[in-house]
């Protein structure tokens, strides 16, 4: 079972630091569980923790070069991270990520052995219009679902940060579909808190959960993971 956090724009390194160094303490001795920490850009510790791995939340498909403002391959590398966020839904909103950017991550760290949790989802609209299935399908265009190290987190964007999860008959659904269609391991990610992570969790084809706002406090994401 893999349990993802997610600080998006939250804490500084030294807190991400403190929090990291006392998470990986607290995992010791807890089996079954893949513990992934996807901090701030600029708080990125070494990935040298015993129980537990460090992602980043974004980089550029460039090993290096003149792209002011991104992280390339060669940054991550220094720091021994292999493990990438892609397609988030705010990078695709906020920042206009479309599907062709995604799609030349996702074959440039692939190339590079890199583990990949691919964001996907759909706003109120879709959902409300039926086509849930139909948009999934198509953020996945051109993306490998047999590549090894992908991860396909499934994050309905009406459902990030409202407070409001989808039902668990509606995440059970939509993870048998990406089952169906041939993703391999899939995560959910959409307001996942204490209350309602463990159920989740337990539904079929659900291979863990990507928590943004509960993983901010380490007793919080600590009470989802059992530790």
């Amino acid at each position: 079972m893999i349990v993802a956090g997610n600080f998006k724009t939250h804490h500084t390194r030294s807190s991400t630091l403190k929090y990291c160094n006392a998470l990986d303490k607290r995992l010791e001795g807890i089996e079954n569980i893949e513990v992934r920490i996807f901090p701030t850009l600029s708080s990125l510790p070494y990935d040298n923790f015993t129980h537990l791995k460090i992602g980043a939340q974004n980089a550029y498909c460039v090993s290096n070069g003149a792209y002011s403002g991104e992280v390339g391959e060669e940054q991550l590398f220094e720091l021994g991270i292999k493990t990438l966020l892609i397609g988030h839904s705010e990078r695709r909103e906020i920042f206009k990520e479309d599907k062709e950017m995604i799609k030349k991550k996702f074959d440039f760290f692939s190339s590079r052995g890199f583990e990949i949790f691919l964001c996907i989802g759909e706003n109120l609209e879709v959902k409300k219009s039926g086509g849930t299935k139909e948009y999934l399908m198509r953020q996945l265009e051109g993306i490998s679902l047999c590549y090894p190290k992908l991860i396909v987190a499934y994050e309905p964007i009406w459902a990030i940060g409202s407070g409001v999860s989808a039902s668990l008959e509606e995440i059970e659904e939509i993870h048998s579909f990406l089952q169906e269609i041939g993703v391999k391991t899939s995560v959910y990610g959409g307001s996942v808190k204490r209350e309602n992570a463990k159920e989740i969790m337990s539904l079929k084809g659900v291979d863990g959960v990507l928590v943004g706002g509960a993983s901010l406090e380490l007793e919080s994401f600590c009470a989802i993971i059992g530790c």
